[in-house]
């Protein structure tokens, strides 16, 4: 079974607005409402791509009632853990002449809820797949994503880790079967600048010295590097296609990644799934299908 962790998931409403101004009253073009969160997004192209899995995390609210409605919709499964004070919060998106952000904060994780989010993680059989992807709100310990390695380590879990800094680098002594930093996020951990795929490499083989058994990096327009446990490596330029949302690419490589190496067993098609399944995302208004990943992935063989 896969699970997805996602600890502050949202509901991302998505607005156009024509030569947006402040100060007056605008009015939207077009308006999306849909679930939000780096784990989410992976449960969602999941089963797009056909696997059951499980979303995990914390929700409250009408908020995170709507969360679990819109996943339920969209076929996901979801086993959150209601939290008593606060809303899930709405993160929105404004497309204008700029783009604009503007993310809430989430409602009191405690530490009880933090129990039984532990009390779930106990469930995990071996051999399943769990992903821990995104930030760490302020309400809850910094170190969750170590702390949640430390608690499962040794009963023959494959986590895959999508995190930034300390984040990732704290979880490498509990051997990830996946880490997934992108290039500059990979220059940001050693202190360097990343030029080339070699560079790329080449530090993903330093993660691997200190626990990563597979690095998976992505490069937006300029592709992505694989280095396995096994000692492969892995260099792919981007699938040619118009950028139309970036958002979720990421999370649709490591979804992809996934897909691909449990109905492989093989790196090098677990890889193609994974950069093909994040450029269909980014070349789609939504997520990627499976239908999109297969069409990409068709045309793309030669880059790989």
């Amino acid at each position: 079974m896969i699970y997805t962790v996602t600890f502050n998931p949202s509901l991302d409403y998505v607005v156009d607005v024509k030569d947006f101004k402040t100060g007056v009253v605008n009015r939207t073009t077009n308006e999306t409402i849909f679930p939000g969160g780096k784990g989410i997004n992976v449960s969602m192209v999941l089963k797009n791509m056909g696997l059951d899995n499980t979303s995990l995390g914390f929700t409250a609210g009408f908020t995170g009632n709507e969360i679990k409605r819109l996943l339920g919709e969209k076929g996901v499964k979801t086993d959150f853990i209601e939290v008593e004070k606060g809303v899930s919060r709405i993160n929105v998106k404004l497309r204008s002449n700029e783009e604009t952000e503007i993310n809430g904060q989430g409602p009191a994780i405690t530490d009880d809820n933090i129990k039984t989010l532990y009390e779930k993680l106990d469930e995990l059989k071996k051999d399943d797949v769990l992903v821990l992807a995104g930030s760490i709100p302020d309400v809850m310990p910094s170190s969750m994503y170590m702390d949640i390695m430390k608690h499962l380590e040794g009963r023959g879990i494959n986590i895959v880790v999508d995190a930034t800094r300390n984040l990732l680098t704290n979880v490498l002594p509990y051997g990830p079967f996946l880490i997934k930093p992108n290039n500059h996020e990979l220059g940001e951990i050693f202190g360097v600048e990343i030029k080339d795929k070699d560079d790329v490499i080449k530090y993903a083989k330093k993660l691997q010295e200190q626990g990563a058994r597979n690095v998976l990096v992505s490069m937006a327009g300029d592709g992505a590097v694989l280095v396995t446990e096994d000692g492969q490596e892995f260099k792919a330029e981007a699938p040619k296609g118009e950028l139309k949302n970036s958002v979720g690419a990421g999370d649709s490589m490591v979804a992809g990644f996934v897909y691909g190496y449990l109905q492989t067993n093989d790196y090098k098609q677990a890889f193609m799934y994974g950069v093909c399944t994040g450029s269909a995302s980014a070349f789609s208004e939504e997520l990627a299908t499976k239908a999109e990943v297969d069409a990409l992935l068709d045309r793309s063989k030669n880059l790989f």
